[in-house]
């Protein structure tokens, strides 16, 4: 079993655990302004805590294909006034920040964050990887190819599964060399892959679970559901719960979600379905 440590707690990750998602921005591909004011992050955390949500990951920077950079001050703008409001509102609720900068994770988590979701590697800010090892806090390592604004271009692999499992290897090593253990992995799903490549790193999930660490997916709303049935990004909820279903039976620890009550559902029969008669 794995477990995170939040500051002064082991927080156990079995079972699964669901991470809903606060997008403070006003762009998110599908989501965006719903949570743009401290009401409207308060509302929306409270909602998704309702649906089953164990766990919250507030982002301030769009990073959807094609999202403009966002300026530090204006991240910090966003985030601080929703994060605050949210630690306040929930103390005991384990919050990440979806942040690629160092002084934004450095806020954060002296505001309260207990642990950082970067979806860089550490690559878009060599600062990052510093704030984390200082403050020791769980760090999420997502695999991206290229940057939000040229990632769907033309993402090129000659072997996606292999290239990922490089990625993670080699990343790992570096943030052992800092002093970071506490690591999950995520294989970046639409950041830089086609939707061929997202489903070849689906069928992997097995084999990267043999890295040793926990596995945290996003795919939620994500064009590899809406695209090949011709929908949109809310009109593939049911698409969502099955290949949510596959996630959790390949091992994965923590499902990053617009909408938690259908994957609570899913954890609990996940329980009686593993549960000797």
């Amino acid at each position: 079993m794995f477990f995170l440590r939040l500051r002064d707690r082991l927080y156990p990750l079995e079972p699964p655990r669901i991470l809903g998602i606060v997008n403070v921005t006003p762009d998110s591909f599908s989501d965006g302004g719903e949570a743009l004011t401290v009401e409207g992050a308060l509302r929306k955390a409270e909602t998704l805590l309702t649906e089953g949500a164990d766990m919250l990951d507030l982002g301030a920077v769009s990073t959807r294909p094609g999202a403009p950079e966002v300026p530090l001050e204006e991240e910090l703008n966003r985030l601080l006034p929703a994060l605050r409001a949210v630690r306040r509102a929930f103390p005991t609720v384990p919050l990440s920040v979806d942040t690629y900068r160092g002084e934004v994770a450095r806020i954060a988590l002296e505001e309260g964050a207990d642990f950082i979701n970067d979806i860089s590697g550490g690559a878009f800010d060599p600062t990052l990887w510093a704030v984390v090892a200082h403050y020791r806090v769980p760090y999420v390592l997502m695999h991206i190819q290229g940057t939000p604004q040229t990632m769907q271009q033309n993402p090129t692999y000659t072997d996606v599964v292999q290239e990922v499992w490089q990625y993670f290897v080699q990343k790992l090593n570096a943030l052992r060399e800092r002093g970071i253990e506490e690591v999950l992995l995520d294989p970046g799903i639409g950041f830089g892959k086609t939707v061929a490549h997202n489903y070849a790193l689906l069928r992997a999930l097995p084999r990267f679970r043999q890295l040793g660490r926990p596995l945290l997916l996003g795919l939620s709303r994500k064009s590899l559901l809406w695209r090949p049935l011709g929908s949109h990004p809310k009109g593939v909820l049911w698409a969502a719960t099955a290949l949510h279903w596959q996630a959790l039976q390949a091992g994965v620890s923590i499902l990053r979600v617009h909408d938690p009550l259908p994957l609570r559902q899913l954890v609990q029969l996940r329980t009686l379905w593993n549960s000797s008669a």
